[in-house]
């Protein structure tokens, strides 16, 4: 097993790491404040590439590999974690999920735009009461004959404000139950399809997260991804990939944390001495940097793995649990290393620790990863 990354694997992370500083870094305390949108920062990232990784290039994509995607998504969330969940769904639920399903019309029409950085997506699952149960979807669309009438409320939409288009899974037959569940491209502007108010986050600040009410929405039956009753296992599979993405997010997270930690540790000194050679915080350092190359490791495995076409539902879902406790953990560490200096937003490792939440939350809890490994352990 080769662990060595090739000189092109190289190149796509120093072009990410050079553009989280140079682009990212200036005015990302700001954006966490005020909950600004990294507008700019998003159309560059979608320029160089880095929204449509793994999708060929006849469809506007980068045609990368998915460990580049690992690496380039690490070096994003280091800086800047609410530009990095941009990044994540628009590569990991939006576009993966179309190439792999989509018709050859759907993927021409909306598949290349959001790939070339044009425009952006989103992916409409959670609501009020269906979050990491995904059966149970109140959100419904009639079968009209030409086209669905879309109605219900979708919750925490990343992107929901800014998305030009939409993949919404709702319930078109509940005697069906999951194998009556369809997922659809909903446009933006559509008569009836309103945009919640961004909802006031403790972390990620910066990216966008919106409620999304349909009402009447009529949705053309080109627009159905897939037969008739497909949408529950479309859903399930993109979430698989898509845990590469949020694992591959808290590793960037905690290794933005770590190298702040360390850098901070070799400069503050106290009792006469940097304070990283004493032991209760060289040790601390020790631990953080053996739990970072571990989760790395997970996230390249499931990345391997995915490129090789072999089921990822363990490994992802192992990835995504350990390395989102890693970023829980290094940045409490980070922190506290960093003493009263960490509880201020200059020092960067607040704001990271926030961040570093919502990856044992979002795409499944880590009590949901728990039960897939254990339903595959157990087969």
């Amino acid at each position: 097993m080769d662990f060595n990354l090739s000189e092109e694997q190289l190149m796509i992370q120093q072009a990410a790491r050079d553009f989280a500083q140079n682009e990212l870094l200036p005015e990302v305390i700001e954006r966490d404040r005020e909950q600004k949108f990294p507008t700019e920062q998003v159309k560059k990232m979608g320029e160089m590439g880095l929204l449509g990784m793994m999708v060929d290039p006849k469809y506007g994509g980068a045609g990368m590999d998915s460990v580049s995607y690992v690496l380039a998504m690490e070096e994003i969330a280091k800086i800047d974690a609410s530009a990095a969940v941009v990044m994540s769904v628009n590569n990991s639920l939006v576009c993966a999920g179309l190439e792999k399903y989509a018709s050859e019309e759907q993927k021409v029409k909306y598949l290349t735009p959001l790939a070339s950085g044009q425009v952006i997506g989103a992916f409409a699952l959670s609501e009020p009461e269906a979050g990491s149960d995904a059966t149970s979807q109140k959100t419904t669309a009639e079968d009209k004959g030409d086209y669905y009438l879309l109605n219900g409320v979708k919750n925490w939409i990343t992107n929901g404000g800014t998305a030009s288009y939409y993949i919404v899974i709702a319930q078109t037959d509940p005697e069906k139950k999951h194998k009556g569940i369809n997922a659809f491209i909903v446009e933006r502007g559509w008569e009836g399809f309103e945009i919640g108010p961004k909802e006031d986050k403790l972390g990620i600040r910066g990216s966008d997260t919106h409620s999304l009410l349909f009402n009447n929405v009529k949705v053309p039956k080109e627009n159905r991804i897939g037969e008739d009753g497909f949408g529950f296992n479309f859903a399930m599979a993109v979430l698989n990939g898509g845990r590469i993405g949020i694992a591959s997010q808290a590793l960037g997270i905690a290794s933005g944390a770590y190298e702040m930690a360390l850098k901070y540790a070799k400069t503050r000194k106290a009792f006469k001495t940097e304070i990283i050679n004493h032991q209760a915080i060289a040790f601390k350092l020790a631990d953080m940097a053996t739990q970072i190359t571990a989760a790395r490791m997970l996230c390249f495995k499931a990345a391997v793995d995915k490129d090789a076409g072999k089921d990822i539902s363990e490994i992802g879902a192992m990835a995504k649990l350990y390395s989102s406790q890693v970023a829980m953990d290094t940045t409490i560490e980070a922190v506290q290393i960093h003493g009263g200096y960490g509880y201020v937003k200059e020092y960067h490792v607040e704001r990271l620790m926030r961040d570093a939440k919502i990856t044992q939350i979002y795409e499944g809890t880590s009590e949901i990863q728990k039960i897939v490994i254990s339903r595959s352990i157990s087969k």
